[in-house]
Parts: C-alpha cells; sequence; structure tokens
C-alpha cells in the first residue's frame, strides 16, 4: 500500500494527514506547537501514525464480522482509553519534574508549605482527568496535554495557600516545558493491549477478536512514499525543498478536495488569515494575507481567553450565548484588550463584549475577502479558528449578508485542510 503524508506546522498547532494511493484519509494527527518545532512535527506524524492503525484495525474487523457487530462505538471508547495512557505516561514525567523543581526552592518555609500540596496534588489530577477521558469528554483535536493538566493543577493549587500560590504556578512553567518537549516513543501494540483491559465489560467478548488482528497492524509499515510540509513554521522542517510547499497553496488544494465546488477559501490559523481564490481543479488564482500583526487570528483569542482568565475552548460558546455585540473599535490585540477591560469595568457582560470580539474577527477578515476578489461559487473555512462556533456563526451571516445564499462549508476536518494539502500535493507529484 502506497501511503502520503503532508505535515501542517502551525504556529499554534502541528497537524499530519496520511493518505493511501486512491487520496483516502487513513490518518490524522495533531498535537498543540512547542518552542521545538521538528518535536511537534514528529508528534503529530506519530499520532497519524497511530490513528492509521486504527482505521487499518477498524476495517479489518468491520470486513470479518460481516457488518454484524457495530465496531463504531468500541472503537471510540478504545481510542479514549489509548489516548489516555499516553497523557498518564507524560503525567508521571511532569509530576517527577515538579517534585524535582520544589526541591530545589531556597525559601525552607515556603517549600515546606508548598510540600504537602504538591505530594497531595497528583492521584486527584489524574483521577479527574481520567474520568474525563473515559466519559469521552476529551477531544484529541484540540484538548492537550498542557490544556488538560494545567486546567486540573489550577484548580488543585487555587485557594490552598495564596502565600505561595505564585511560586506554584512558577514551579509548573518550569517543568512543563522540558516535558513537554519530550518526544516519547510510544509502543502502538503495548498502549492497546492495556487499553483493551481497561475497556468496560460489555465489550469484553470483541478483545479476541481485536487481539487476532494486532500484531499485523502494529508491525504494518507506514513509511510514506512521499511527503510535503508545509505552515507557518514549514521552513523548521527538516525536508528538502522539493518537499515543502506553500500553506497557502496547500488550503487551498485540502478545501478543494473535500468540496471540488469551492473557489473561495477563508483559512484563519493562529499567526495569520489568509483570503485564497481557487479554480475548479484547486489551483490558487489569487490571494490576500494579514499584515505581521496577529490581530484577528488564533493567537488573539489566546490572549482574550486569557485576559477573561478562561480557556480558547469556551470562548466561542459564551459568545453565542450574547444578547448582542459589544461594540470593539480595535482588532489590535493590546487595543482590544484595553477595550475588553474597559468593558468588564463598566459591567457589561463577558457575554456580549465576546460577541463583540468574535465579529471584529470575522468584519477583519472579510475586508481580505473583499481585496482578494470576493467570495464565488462556494466558501470553505478553514484553520483552526473555524473550530470556534462564534466565529463560524458571523463567517455565514457576513457571507449571505454581504455575497447572498449559497453553499458554505466548515467540515469537522478543517483544521486539517492544510496538511490533506501537501498530503494530495506528494500523490501528485510528477
Amino acid at each position: 500500500m502506497k501511503l502520503y503524508l503532508g505535515i501542517d506546522l502551525g504556529s499554534t498547532t502541528s497537524k499530519a494527514v496520511i493518505i493511501d494511493e486512491h487520496e483516502h484519509i487513513i490518518g490524522r494527527g495533531i498535537t498543540n506547537t512547542r518552542s521545538d518545532y521538528r518535536v511537534a512535527a514528529d508528534i503529530a506524524r506519530m499520532e497519524a501514525e497511530f490513528n492509521s492503525r486504527f482505521t487499518m484495525l477498524h476495517r479489518k474487523l468491520k470486513s470479518e464480522t460481516n457488518g454484524e457487530i457495530d465496531w463504531t462505538e468500541f472503537f471510540s471508547h478504545l481510542q479514549d482509553r489509548f489516548h489516555f495512557l499516553q497523557f498518564r505516561e507524560r503525567f508521571y514525567k511532569l509530576v517527577d519534574a515538579i517534585k524535582s523543581t520544589l526541591s530545589s526552592v531556597e525559601n525552607i518555609d515556603h517549600r515546606t508549605r508548598m510540600q504537602p500540596i504538591i505530594d497531595n496534588m497528583p492521584d486527584r489530577i489524574l483521577s479527574v482527568i481520567r474520568d474525563r477521558f473515559f466519559s469521552g469528554e476529551v477531544s484529541n483535536t484540540s484538548d492537550f496535554f498542557r490544556d488538560l493538566f494545567s486546567s486540573a493543577y489550577m484548580n488543585e493549587i487555587e485557594g490552598k495557600d495564596k502565600g505561595v500560590y505564585d511560586q506554584l504556578v512558577a514551579i509548573y512553567d518550569r517543568a512543563i516545558n522540558p516535558i513537554e518537549n519530550e518526544n516519547i516513543k510510544f509502543d502502538f501494540g503495548q498502549l492497546l493491549t492495556e487499553a483493551l483491559v481497561m475497556m468496560p465489560d460489555n465489550f469484553k467478548l470483541n478483545h479476541q477478536l481485536v487481539k487476532s488482528h494486532l500484531e499485523v497492524v502494529a508491525k504494518e509499515s507506514l513509511e510514506p512514499t512521499d511527503y510535503v510540509g508545509t505552515g507557518y513554521g514549514r521552513q523548521l522542517l527538516p525536508f528538502e525543498e522539493k518537499h515543502i510547499k506553500s500553506e497557502i497553496l496547500c488550503h487551498a488544494m485540502g478545501a478543494h478536495a473535500y468540496f471540488p465546488n469551492t473557489r473561495t477559501v477563508l483559512d484563519i490559523g493562529g499567526q495569520d488569515t489568509k483570503a485564497i481564490q481557487v479554480d475548479k481543479h484547486g489551483f490558487v488564482t489569487s490571494f490576500q494575507m494579514n499584515d505581521r500583526c496577529a490581530a484577528g487570528c488564533g493567537r488573539y483569542l489566546g490572549y482574550i481567553a486569557d485576559e477573561m482568565s478562561i480557556s480558547v475552548s469556551e470562548l466561542g460558546p459564551l459568545a453565542m450565548n450574547a444578547e448582542y455585540e459589544a461594540n470593539i473599535c480595535s482588532t489590535c490585540t493590546v487595543f482590544a484588550g484595553a477595550e475588553l477591560r474597559e468593558y468588564l469595568n463598566l459591567g457589561e457582560k463577558k457575554e456580549n463584549i465576546l460577541a463583540g470580539l468574535h465579529l471584529a474577527i470575522v468584519q477583519r477578515a472579510f475586508a481580505l475577502l473583499a481585496r482578494s476578489g470576493g467570495v464565488f461559487n462556494e466558501f470553505t473555512f478553514t484553520g483552526g479558528v473555524a473550530r470556534n462556533t462564534a466565529v463560524v456563526k458571523y463567517v455565514k451571516q457576513l457571507v449571505i449578508q454581504n455575497y447572498g445564499e449559497m453553499n458554505i462549508n466548515c467540515h469537522v476536518d478543517s483544521i486539517f485542510m492544510g496538511a490533506l494539502g501537501g498530503a494530495l500535493f506528494s500523490a501528485r507529484r510528477k
């Protein structure tokens, strides 16, 4: 089986997609982009390979049982447990690093006060996060190790001892970077075997069928015939120049693959926004990008989330509950932050403020769309910000207001469009 790999090394997330010779996706992988870009790319690829093995295993079992067993729910539970085991391995390493960092604190009084907090933390945090994995609450496309751990850790130290709170945060900040940037080599077969043991009792009868194919699937070579790297950090990939493509070309190709009638693509990523016009073959005919400022992109939303002391994933749902959109005059990160604080001081609801901020982001993006030539035929929204429900709402609203009724595409795989485009370019290389 010929396989083709696309890696999209973005400023906030790194994605990998593996396709077969029929250009069908068999594996997707994603991680948050670390300070070490190569590690991020390697981890995204590893996750795509693991996902490919799950796909292969699922196909074999579905074929063997002739559709008599619905494997969908089984594999959903199995992958949740598989990803929990990956989390747990890194979790223990981070806990050890936090304890080691604590031992280096020179102030004996502070160290003594922090010791019981740190000692009692691991079991409670692991239990909370384990329950989230096992209940299906954790998404492997948006809930990364840092996010999961930091949220639980902050909840754990909140209100314990205000006098050492800042030091507890600083200890975590110092400990997590080396752990997060370590590329742990997980063994697929070993993790899957452990995950099977954790499955609910009503799925136990399926275990033997899974085990009968596990060894073959775990050893299957996933070495790509060809590969292409793209994204904000593509020049940092250890690839030859012939294996590098612009993210504009790749997002256009990926969007066109899903939606062949697409003629306009809007990609809002972590660091930039791109308005792209494509032809019937998925090739770019024109484009516009935002300037060097990251206003209106993922990093901007991250800044707003930090200002409000909430997670990025909460922004969209909160904005959807607004009564109206507060008027935000600037999408500059600094000035918008000042407006946000001013509104909060005046007693404005955060939902209304966030609605105004989301609308301002989309209005900025539509100025780029206008300069690129407008919106034609079918419109496709890609990039990480396409997962934000409020942004999607305002994108659809402004497309209809400015260009009339048309097909507006926003797929669950929108964040993978760049990596998919890279894989397609590699598969079609002459």
